[in-house]
């Protein structure tokens, strides 16, 4: 289990750093088009992006 973690860990970080590595200011734009929005907003966002990884993980652990 702990395996699984931390190379899931690995993968979020390396496709995180992959946007400032490839698109510095298209990533810096985004951020700050991010920094404006209102919480309500960005609770949402957040909200859809854990329920997306959630339903990616569940189908790729259910096909192990």
């Amino acid at each position: 289990m702990s395996k699984a973690f931390w190379m899931a860990l690995g993968l979020v970080l390396v496709f995180e750093g992959l946007g400032p590595l490839l698109a510095p200011k298209g990533w810096r734009e985004m951020v700050s088009q991010l920094s404006q929005q209102d919480d309500n907003s960005l609770r949402r966002i957040g909200g859809c992006l854990v329920v997306a990884g959630s339903v990616i993980a569940y189908m790729m652990y259910t096909s192990m």
